[in-house]
């Protein structure tokens, strides 16, 4: 690990004012940022603690929307009641520690192409408000690791449109708990949308199964939908054949446990 400094600002406005070039990061509960510096892939100059800023803390419920704060961990919102399948997918996330320490911002922010909390994000039409703007998720991932966040860029709270229904159903890898392929599928008030996580170089929504579920929000309507295995991954874990024909089973999976 190279060294740096670490700062623990008291305020949203003191941690945007430390962040002054590229080389400082943002610091929220460190499970994929820490790793990479242990592993020396990453050597900012200082990390800029946000974890505790109020600003960036609590869940509520704001006209029609649930408003998770950034710095809120996988376990605290494993305990939602407004949207069911958000607990859901925020319980299955790694293990304990996993969930008790890393954040909704920072899995977010970190874009990791098998990210649980970016198929919820992208299956419900959340928007992920920043210091600066506020993006929608299908302007939020651009590819593997890569964002539309620019740098220095602070996200600050996601929020999710409640949805009628939704549910999340994944494939686990058995060591990681990462998803080989997570779908997410949600009936919102603009429509239903299909997401789906893992399967490529960052998630994607199935248009096509989208609209075979506009009016018939059931497992029928999903029979003979195929997917190509076009540019999806291949890794040790499973092959771009096998992710394929992960997702409409998986879809189907999800639109059963939708509530």
């Amino acid at each position: 690990m190279f060294p740096f400094d670490y700062l623990r600002p008291q305020s949203l406005t003191e941690a945007i004012a430390a962040h002054d070039g590229e080389e400082r990061r943002y610091l929220a509960g460190g499970q994929s940022l820490l790793a990479a510096l242990k592993l020396r892939l990453a050597q900012p100059s200082a990390l800029i603690d946000v974890a505790r800023l109020p600003e960036l803390a609590g869940m509520r419920q704001d006209d029609g929307a649930l408003v998770v704060g950034a710095a809120v961990t996988h376990a605290q919102m494993a305990a939602i009641t407004a949207i069911p399948a958000l607990a859901d997918l925020a319980g299955s996330i790694g293990d304990l520690q996993v969930r008790n320490m890393g954040t909704l911002g920072g899995a977010l922010a970190n874009a990791d192409p098998a990210s649980d909390h970016a198929a919820a994000v992208l299956g419900l039409g959340a928007l992920i408000r920043t210091d600066r703007r506020v993006i929608p998720a299908d302007a939020f991932f651009l590819g593997m690791f890569e964002t539309s966040l620019e740098p220095g860029e602070l996200i600050v709270s996601v929020s999710y449109p409640l949805p009628r229904r939704a549910g999340y159903a994944k494939t686990r890898n058995p060591a990681s708990g990462y998803p080989v392929v997570g779908v997410f599928v949600a009936e919102t008030e603009s429509g239903v949308r299909v997401a789906v996580t893992g399967a490529a170089s960052c998630p994607f929504r199935l248009t096509g199964f989208e609209m075979a579920l506009e009016g018939d929000y059931s497992t029928a309507a999903l029979e003979g939908l195929t997917f190509t295995a076009d540019d999806l991954s291949r890794d040790l874990h499973a092959s771009a054949e096998y992710r394929a024909a992960l997702i409409p089973v998986l879809a189907r999976r999800a639109l059963g446990c939708g509530s």
